[in-house]
């Protein structure tokens, strides 16, 4: 038990973010309650990993001796919780900074544009950082009162009852680490009884890494959650249902991982680590990942938190924990990255990892479409920039193309294994959506000739195809460049007879030129086209085309090189535009035709950066005239 000491009590008032979460959290009707619980343990499991880090190499502690747990006792007459921690421990100042105030910028923009729905309060609980104040769903007071491991720092007490203050004082306090004291409210009583916290704790918090008591006013302190280090025993003898429960405890998930990888390995370098494939990018609405990263442990003793070298960075998407004792324990975490230990950890891991990703894909094709749907941009980041591993990251690639439509997918060696006799490329398409590329006017000649094209429509996709020149000795081509070797139709000679004559294709051709102007680089007869009535090529000196589609995305206001207008002197709009041109090139209907020729053009390509409110003006002036006639 902790006293304030006889010292002026000072009232400060909540940041107005806090106010706002505090006023949601105190009308909220949210049933999932308990989780308070859990964040303040992972609170006190943070502050006993930054105490146990520190004193690897400074034993000029407060309590050097003192065992590091967490302690749950209850008062269940009081209906009084309270939770005390050996951690690291805060200051006066640390007090005010962790629990006065939201430091994520994230949050506080949140906040600012939150409304109080039942979705807002289930999207905050947890999210950076704030899970502290989930405790005032079931509080009606909440006093803090902690001593830092610094000798010369003094105890604090912090006090609130969820309103928009809180209060500071000197607390006595001789012991290293945190105390907080919960007077529950009256419909959260069901919290004052051992039994339902220790319940609370075997769901939420078995895995803590260190042993948390409960105890009630009467007898010893039990130890609630299990301290296993599951990653330490042998694959063969842990059980599916504790993998899951690991890493819903791990991530705060609510949903099962797609895949667990449990390695243990002593060479090249010594490792246990349990690495996790979640289900879904957005890992849970309780919890979002502020940070991505691995926990490294070295002999079960946490070192960094969310380490980002153990893996390349296109795998920031896996969970899971390493721990080597090949790393010294009192290795710094900058030094960590340095280390020869850990680049052989990260190799070690990344194979297995990619290994064990290929035998799901073969193993179990639904899964796998699973997580190529969620985490297929990662693997094609990883082809782009992970030379080394290309080969093995190839075979996860996926893709729809003209062969499977939109309900399938392929692999690029069966591509290989379905191309023509005569192809002499892997042929693509980009584009912004799949039904857009799917009716793009680049496919008319492909489509005749039965060759199967790719669909790319993930943003990354043009900088993968940029690094990624050819597989299996074929090239990969972008079916819009205007220097496609492809054979000549037999039938072109014989389907000329309905084409726009000589000198009518001319002048149509110079029209357009004049209409569009600077925006396109040539107007000329296209030789691939079918059913379309024209097609926008990249010239062939426009070797960054690719990365136009990255470039969209991420530079706003980024104008895309002016392409060649390619005409199909079949198609019966152009056959009867040249006609218009021929008759009286001054008609009216001639230039909003051609502009949305162009317009429709730049649609398909996902590369429309026009007015859309001009577009549309201009489509009723062409549906009146239309009706009209």
């Amino acid at each position: 038990m902790v006293d304030t000491v006889e010292t002026p009590i000072e009232s400060l008032e909540y940041r107005t973010e806090v106010k706002q979460l505090l006023d949601i959290l105190a009308h909220s009707l949210y049933t999932d309650r308990e989780i308070f619980l859990r964040e303040l343990i992972s609170n006190a499991s943070d502050a006993l990993n930054r105490i146990q880090f520190e004193m690897l190499t400074n034993h000029d502690v407060v309590d050097p001796e003192a065992e590091l747990a967490v302690t749950i006792t209850v008062d269940e007459d009081a209906r009084i919780i309270t939770i005390t921690d050996t951690g690291i421990g805060m200051n006066r100042d640390e007090l005010v900074e962790n629990l006065g105030t939201i430091a994520h910028s994230g949050a506080r923009t949140f906040l600012q544009n939150a409304g109080q729905s039942q979705s807002t309060l289930e999207e905050i609980i947890g999210q950076f950082g704030v899970g502290f104040y989930s405790v005032f769903m079931v509080a009606e007071e909440v006093t803090v009162v902690s001593r830092s491991f610094r000798p010369q720092d003094r105890a604090a007490q912090w006090q609130s009852t969820g309103d928009s203050r809180f209060t500071l004082a000197e607390a006595d306090k001789s012991t290293r680490g945190t105390e907080i004291r919960i007077r529950l409210k009256e419909d959260a009583a069901e919290f004052a009884s051992t039994w339902r916290l220790e319940s609370i704790i075997k769901r939420h918090s078995d895995y803590v890494s260190f042993p948390i008591y409960v105890k009630g006013k009467e007898g010893e302190p039990k130890v609630a959650n299990r301290r296993t280090a599951l990653w330490r025993q042998s694959p063969s003898k842990v059980e599916p249902a504790e993998y899951e429960e690991f890493y819903k405890q791990l991530t705060f998930d609510d949903a099962a991982p797609l895949l667990h990888v449990h390695m243990v390995a002593d060479a090249p370098a010594n490792v246990r680590s349990i690495l996790f494939v979640p289900a879904r990018r957005e890992r849970s609405s309780l919890r979002l990942r502020p940070e991505y990263g691995l926990r490294l442990y070295s002999r079960k003793i946490l070192i960094q938190e969310h380490n980002k070298e153990l893996l390349p960075e296109y795998l920031r998407f896996i969970e899971g924990v390493v721990d080597s004792e090949d790393l010294p324990l009192n290795v710094s975490r900058e030094t960590v990255q340095s280390n020869p230990v850990t680049r052989q950890l990260r190799k070690a891991l990344t194979n297995r990892l990619l290994k064990d990703l290929k035998n799901l894909a073969e193993e179990d094709a639904a899964r796998y479409t699973t997580f190529w749907s969620e985490f297929g941009v990662f693997i094609k980041e990883g082809v782009a920039s992970d030379y080394a591993n290309r080969e093995a990251l190839q075979e996860l690639l996926r893709f729809h193309s003209t062969h499977t439509a939109a309900d399938g997918w392929t692999t690029l060696k069966e591509y290989i294994a379905r191309i023509q006799p005569d192809q002499k490329a892997i042929y693509y398409i980009l584009g912004d959506s799949l039904k857009s590329a799917m009716h793009s006017p680049h496919l008319d000649y492909f489509r005749k000739h039965n060759i199967e094209v790719i669909f790319l429509t993930d943003f990354i996709d043009g900088y993968m195809v940029s690094q990624l020149r050819e597989v299996e000795g074929k090239a990969l081509q972008n079916v819009d460049a205007a220097d496609l070797d492809l054979p000549k139709d037999a039938e072109e000679t014989a389907e000329s007879a309905a084409a726009v004559a000589q000198d009518a294709f001319e002048k149509l051709l110079t029209h357009i030129k004049q209409v569009l102007g600077e925006r396109v680089r040539d107007v000329r007869e296209g030789k691939t086209l079918v059913d379309s009535p024209a097609r926008l090529v990249s010239p062939e000196d426009d070797y960054a085309r690719e990365l136009q589609y990255v470039r969209r995305v991420i530079e706003e206001g980024y104008v895309a090189p002016a392409k060649t207008l390619e005409i199909n002197r079949r198609h019966p709009v152009i056959v009867n535009l040249a006609r218009l041109v021929s008759e009286d090139a001054a008609n009216p209907l001639i230039d909003p035709a051609v502009e949305q020729l162009f317009d429709n053009l730049q649609l398909l390509d996902g590369a429309y950066q026009g007015s859309v409110a001009d577009m549309v003006e201009r489509i009723q002036k062409l549906m009146d005239a239309a009706l009209r006639h």
